[in-house]
């Protein structure tokens, strides 16, 4: 059975940063390419980074390119996703996953101006 359990969301300012966490288990983790993705109310799923299976490389929406970095350790079965110099707009449910295996319940940042 798939979990993906996401962590670290939380309410800050604009500018300040955060670090989320996504514990992975049910299937074979370090073989698969994995993803971030948030949500607002009314909205569909947005696709933020993606991440191949050894970590070597990642791709980034426009809108986090320079700022997030997405990262994982194959060895602990976790996906991070450090997010610096947040915005109002960054403002979302982040979740972890993939098309494939589907994605965690996700975990709310917010971002005050």
């Amino acid at each position: 059975q798939v979990q993906l359990v996401e962590s670290g969301g939380g309410s800050v300012q604009f500018g300040g940063s955060l670090r989320l966490s996504c514990a992975a288990s049910g299937f074979n983790f370090s073989s698969r390419k994995m993803a971030w993705a948030r949500q607002v109310p009314g909205k569909g799923l947005e696709g933020v980074a993606v991440i191949d299976s050894t970590g070597g490389s990642a791709f980034y929406t426009t809108f986090v390119q320079g700022r997030f970095i997405i990262s994982r350790d194959n060895a602990k079965n976790a996906l991070y996703l450090e997010m610096n110099g947040l915005e109002p707009e960054d403002t979302a449910v982040y979740k972890c996953g993939n098309f494939d295996l589907g994605w965690g319940q996700g975990t709310q940042v917010t971002v005050s101006s």
